[in-house]
């Protein structure tokens, strides 16, 4: 997404020393940040470090002589598109709920327009007290969001909910409050990484897809606000914030969470490469060498998967669908071919037979593939860039549905 003005408002709990991780985490994504610490976070954080981190003065004191004026508590408030709060105190959010400003941190808050976003982290006690949970009401009932915290072992030896979420996690769940909710109201439905069949209980036949582009299109997708269940297929990618994710390992596993998912979905998007046959009769014992035929050589039995694209093209009425292909070579030509075979909205194919994009990477180079037989060729993208795209297109074709 396009550079955002973020300012990152650290205060004293433990989970500060996670600042610069989250700090760098926005960087990454282009976003200029600015931080403004409480007294107390100093003593967990470093303002050089973030310094070093932001390129920006840190802002700590209420009334700096050597700042005060130039970006004083105001023009900091205005500045922010958004405010980020991370850790997020008990402390703070008792502040934050009934008004006192009485620091940097506090008073900008009571002063800006932004949106803000808070990441609670504190003892699991402290974050089940009613006063805690009566502040938090509160600031939810003004539009305040809330990201965590998570279950786990805490610093103070307890374990349970108190723990800030992981630093990547905050700073997709910033981006997406940042996002024009372009598609709220929309439920999408999205497939992602290869299917793994089994021939025993140990091995399988499967392919090199990662899920990356997959995973990449409901990260987005969640970010322009809208209802995401992710049908992951072999993979151990981490499942984006703000998305529902259904393992389904199989081809078969995958087709049946398809279908039941399919009926409330209103887009759907198959990036998964699933397996085109499986082995007929896998062992339910894992097969030994010693069980082999003299001549060493192990037959399988392959039978075709099910074509899940196919069917729910049949039945898709109203929906906007989705295929990918993914070929080694005449890529526009099996593509349009696909297209015609599935029945489905746009195909985006991708040649797999660039080293710079498709399996395993970051990045893609794609063909958008529409009925009306045009191509559109997108330059070599980060997957993130290519899934904006898609969903952009997505977009207008519900537009003028």
């Amino acid at each position: 997404m396009d550079s955002r003005r973020i300012l990152l408002a650290i205060t004293g709990g433990i989970a500060a020393y996670k600042a610069p991780e989250l700090l760098r985490a926005l960087r990454k994504r282009g976003h200029e940040v600015r931080c403004a610490l409480t007294p107390e976070a100093e003593r967990f954080v470093s303002p050089l470090v973030l310094q070093s981190l932001s390129g920006r003065t840190v802002r700590r004191d209420l009334f700096d002589a050597g700042e005060e004026g130039e970006i004083d508590h105001i023009g900091l408030a205005d500045w922010a598109e958004l405010v980020l709060v991370a850790p997020a105190t008990a402390n703070l959010m008792a502040k934050m709920a009934h008004g006192l400003a009485d620091d940097l941190v506090s008073t900008v808050l009571l002063a800006t327009r932004a949106p803000v976003l808070i990441a609670p982290a504190m003892n699991v006690h402290m974050w089940s007290h009613p006063a805690t949970q009566t502040n938090l009401a509160i600031l939810r009932s003004r539009g305040v969001d809330c990201i965590g915290p998570e279950a786990g072992e805490l610093a103070c030896g307890w374990e349970g909910l108190g723990r800030m979420s992981d630093p990547a996690t905050i700073a997709a769940a910033a981006e997406a409050r940042l996002t024009p909710k372009s598609l709220a109201g929309e439920r999408v439905l999205v497939t992602a990484g290869g299917t793994a069949e089994p021939i025993d209980r140990v091995r399988t036949i499967t392919n090199r897809s990662s899920g990356k582009m997959g995973f990449a299109i409901a990260a987005e997708a969640a970010r322009r606000g809208a209802e995401v269940v992710l049908v992951a297929g072999a993979t151990s990618l981490e499942t984006p914030w703000g998305v529902r994710r259904v393992d389904a390992p199989s081809a078969l596993a995958m087709r049946d969470a398809v279908l039941a998912e399919f009926e409330a979905a209103s887009i759907v998007i198959k990036a998964a490469a699933v397996a085109d046959f499986r082995p007929e009769a896998p062992s339910d014992r894992k097969l030994k060498k010693e069980d082999l035929p003299e001549s060493g050589r192990l037959q399988l039995e392959l039978v075709q998967n099910p074509d899940i694209l196919a069917e729910i093209c049949r039945i898709k009425g109203a929906r906007t669908v989705v295929g990918f292909a993914a070929e080694s070579h005449d890529v526009v030509a099996a593509a349009q071919r696909k297209l015609a075979r599935k029945g489905c909205d746009l195909i985006v194919a991708n040649d797999i037979s660039r080293e710079d994009s498709g399996f395993e990477v970051d990045r893609n180079a794609v063909l958008f593939v529409w009925p009306d037989q045009q191509v559109e060729e997108l330059p070599l993208l980060e997957k993130s860039g290519v899934a904006a795209q898609l969903l952009d297109r997505i977009e207008k074709l519900r537009a003028k549905r």
